[in-house]
C-alpha cells in the first residue's frame, strides 16, 4: 500500500494539472492532427538553446580525459561554481564567492534542498499569490506548511498581508519574479518594503525568516523592465535559478542556489544545503552540463519572440473578451475566467478542451477564477486559436 499522504495528493483534481493537460494535449494531437490543437499547458520554451550552448555541448562531448565523467564534490567543479558566482555578482550587485555557490539539478532540486535546510517540523514558507504550483508540494516535502498571501489586484505584492502573515513559525517567503503564472516583476521598492517588513518582524521575534529568490525567468523581461536585486537591501537571502528557460534547456535539469554571504550563518546555510544535495539524492549536479553551462551561462539571447508572441496572445484575448494581467516577463498570460461561470477555473478549461484549446487552471496555482496560458508555443497555435477562443467564451 502506498502512502496515505501521497495518494490523497495524487487523487486531488488540481494536482499536476499543468502536465495532465500536456498529456491530454499529445493524445487530442494523435487524434485531430497537430495544427487543430492550441496547446498552451506547459512552460516549455521553444526557441532553440543559443549557438554558444550548443558549440559548449560539441566541445565538452569531446572532452575523454580519465575520469571526466567521474563524481565531483557534491557542491559542483569549483571551475564551475566560480562562474555562477561571477553570474550572481552582476545581478545582485554583491560580490560572491564561489564559496557560496551549490550546483543543483534544475531549480526544483534547488528549492527542495534550500527549503530542507531552513525548515524544521510545523515551520511555515510564505508565498505570495498565485505561484507555481509545485511549492505547495516542495514545502511539504519537508514538514512545513505553505502560507499562501493575497496580492494585490495587479499582482504586486501586499506588504500588510505579507506583515499579517508572518509568525514566529515563518522560515522564509518565496519570491518569483518574474512570476510564474502572471509575469508580473516585483519592483525595487517592493522589495525593499518586504526586507523592512522581514527586519521588523526579526527584531520582535529573533526569527529572520529567508527570502528565497526563485529567478529562472530573471533574463526574460520586457522593454525597460528589470528584476530587483535583493542581496543588497536584505542578508537572509538566497538565489534559486536554473538555465532551463533563458537558454531553452529544461530538459537537462542544471541550477544552482547562491546564498547572501551576508546572511547569518552563511557558511552554515552552504552546508546544509550541500548536505540536502546529498541526503536527498540528487548526490551532485550532472557533470557534463554543469561543464558546458561554465561555458556558455552568459551566451547572447534574443527573447523579442517571446514579446512578440505576448503582444499576438493578448490581441486574441481581446477578440475573445476575455481579460487578463499584462505580463512583465516570463512566457505566460494570466487570464480571468468569463463571467457566468462562477470563478470555477476548472470547469473553464474542461470546456475549452471542446474546442482542441489546452490551459492550466489558475485553482493550481492558488489563483482560483483564473487560467494560465503559455506562449512558448509555435507563433501559428497562438494566430490560429482566435476563432476557437471566442467560440469557446460564447458558448457554454
Amino acid at each position: 500500500m502506498i502512502s496515505k499522504k501521497i495518494k490523497a495528493i495524487i487523487e486531488s483534481p488540481a494536482n499536476g494539472v499543468i502536465r495532465k493537460m500536456f498529456e491530454e494535449g499529445i493524445l487530442l494531437k494523435k487524434k485531430f492532427g497537430e495544427e487543430n490543437v492550441f496547446d498552451f499547458s506547459l512552460g516549455n520554451p521553444d526557441l532553440d538553446p543559443p549557438e554558444e550552448v550548443i558549440d559548449a555541448i560539441k566541445e565538452v562531448a569531446l572532452d575523454t580525459s580519465h575520469m571526466c565523467h567521474g563524481y565531483m564534490p557534491n557542491p559542483g567543479y569549483v571551475e564551475v561554481r566560480k562562474a555562477m558566482a561571477k553570474k550572481t555578482s552582476i545581478e545582485q550587485g554583491v560580490e560572491i564567492g564561489y564559496e557560496n555557490i551549490v550546483m543543483s539539478v534544475g531549480a526544483a532540486a534547488a528549492l527542495n534542498c534550500v527549503i530542507k535546510a531552513l525548515v524544521d517540523e510545523g515551520d511555515e514558507v510564505l508565498a505570495p499569490c498565485p505561484y507555481f504550483a509545485e511549492y505547495n508540494h516542495y514545502v511539504r516535502n519537508h514538514g512545513g506548511e505553505i502560507i499562501p498571501v493575497k496580492t494585490n489586484e495587479d499582482f504586486s505584492l501586499n506588504i500588510e498581508n505579507i506583515r499579517d502573515a508572518l509568525t514566529e513559525k515563518t522560515a522564509a517567503i518565496i519570491i518569483n519574479s518574474p512570476n510564474n503564472p502572471t509575469g508580473k516583476i516585483y519592483s525595487e521598492k517592493e522589495i525593499k518594503s518586504l526586507a523592512e517588513v522581514l527586519l521588523e518582524h526579526g527584531k520582535k521575534t529573533g526569527r529572520y525568516p529567508f527570502i528565497i529568490c526563485d529567478e529562472p525567468y530573471r533574463a526574460i523581461t520586457y522593454g525597460t523592465e528589470k528584476v530587483a536585486s535583493v542581496f543588497p537591501v536584505y542578508k537572509n537571502a538566497v538565489v534559486v535559478t536554473s538555465f532551463a528557460k533563458n537558454l531553452s534547456i529544461p530538459g537537462e535539469r542544471i541550477g544552482y542556489i547562491a546564498v547572501n554571504p551576508a546572511a547569518d550563518d552563511a557558511a552554515l546555510m552552504v552546508s546544509a544545503c550541500i548536505f540536502c544535495t546529498r541526503v536527498l539524492g540528487f548526490v551532485n549536479a550532472p557533470a557534463f552540463f554543469q561543464k558546458v553551462i561554465a561555458k556558455s551561462w552568459n551566451a547572447k539571447c534574443d527573447y523579442s519572440l517571446y514579446e512578440k508572441r505576448c503582444k499576438e496572445i493578448m490581441e486574441v484575448m481581446d477578440y475573445a473578451g476575455l481579460k487578463y494581467a499584462k505580463p512583465q516577463g516570463a512566457f505566460y498570460l494570466f487570464v480571468k475566467v468569463p463571467d457566468g461561470w462562477n470563478d470555477d477555473d476548472m470547469a473553464f478549461c474542461d470546456h475549452l478542451k471542446k474546442f482542441n484549446i489546452l490551459c492550466a487552471p489558475g485553482t493550481g496555482f492558488a489563483g482560483k477564477g483564473w487560467f494560465r496560458i503559455s506562449y512558448c508555443v509555435a507563433e501559428s497555435t497562438i494566430l490560429n486559436s482566435k476563432e476557437s477562443f471566442k467560440a469557446a467564451v460564447e458558448s457554454k
